[in-house]
């Protein structure tokens, strides 16, 4: 009997390494990172230039808590110049750059699961054109929705804030953009749009543009808008328009604030064009533009009644400065 002890002792301890070789098996492949409750969500819109680094700490401090949290930053192209930027930033555990180039990318598991691990997700500048010819309709795009409706973050600049609206300006084929006085004199001609992309619910019946006072796009978002109304998409549509080296912050209740440099534009179509066709100048009474400066805000969910100013398009001409 004194001899059998040994065996035992020698057995069970086997069935114990035996077994938590098991457990550590088991949890290494269903383990699933613990992440921190989400405060939000919020958007950033960044009108494209210089980045307005107080709109992107505003997005982690927005979604963060008392925990810090893990940034990732997409792109299709281009290097992980935002990594040093933004981990000196307060309240931020990790930062990832991914450039995911094509859809097979877009659909991998393990890119798509840094996503999910991410409470701030930012695009950079770049093509709206192939940011959705790569990733609409992919699990890279449900991911980013995910870390969104956890209570994150999604922000982005030029193009990638162009993605973020209801209504898209694709660039039609991933041609050169197109500018004011071509889409007023066609507002068909080279101008397409993408639907049913990112849909955010503070964001609906919205199309943003960027660059906005460099480039003098206030004639092209005019076009965008009476397309959308006369092509039956919306009844109305609001332009967020935002110039460079500005943002456009919007919090959990829709309520948006302008940080930078810069002003942007709310410019609303509430009602049909007068002539919207093809191969013909655009005619549009009485777009509501308010200009809202840095540190003001814009409720997108109810529009102030005051604060506006009337502008028209008459066969592709301006009444007087939209400015």
């Amino acid at each position: 009997m004194t001899r059998a002890f040994p065996n035992i002792a020698k057995c069970w301890k086997n069935f114990i390494s035996r077994l938590t070789a098991y457990l550590k098996l088991l949890f290494q492949g269903n383990t699933v990172e613990v992440l921190p409750a989400l405060a939000g969500p919020v958007l950033n819109l960044g009108g494209g230039g210089p980045d307005v680094e107080a709109a992107i700490q505003w997005m982690i401090n927005q979604v963060r808590g008392t925990a810090k949290v893990n940034v990732v930053v997409l792109r299709t192209y281009g290097g992980n110049d935002y990594n040093h930027l933004i981990y000196r930033m307060s309240g931020v555990n990790s930062v990832q750059t991914l450039v995911i180039s094509n859809r097979q990318d877009a659909n991998r598991d393990d890119i798509v699961q840094k996503v999910l691990n991410a409470g701030v997700v930012f695009f950079a500048g770049g093509d709206q054109c192939q940011y959705i010819r790569s990733w609409k309709n992919t699990k890279l795009e449900k991911a980013v929705a995910s870390v969104y409706r956890r209570g994150g973050a999604v922000g982005g600049t030029s193009a990638g804030a162009m993605i973020l609206s209801d209504f898209i300006y694709d660039a039609c084929a991933c041609e050169d953009p197109i500018e004011t006085k071509d889409a007023l004199e066609d507002p068909y001609q080279n101008i397409t749009f993408t639907y049913n992309f990112f849909q955010w619910s503070h964001l609906q019946g919205t199309i943003i543009d960027t660059h906005f006072d460099s480039r003098k796009r206030m004639g092209r978002i005019m076009a965008f808008i009476a397309r959308q109304i006369q092509d039956g998409v919306s009844r109305s549509a609001l332009g967020i328009a935002i110039s460079e080296e500005t943002s456009v912050v919007v919090d959990k209740y829709g309520k948006a604030k302008v940080l930078g440099r810069n002003a942007a534009y709310f410019v609303l179509g509430d009602h049909p064009p007068e002539i919207c066709k093809p191969r013909t100048p655009l005619t549009y009474s009485d777009y509501k533009i308010w200009r809202i400066p840095c540190g003001d805000t814009f409720d997108l969910n109810n529009p102030p009644a005051r604060g506006y100013y009337f502008r028209s398009v008459k066969r592709g001409r301006f009444n007087s400065d939209p400015y």
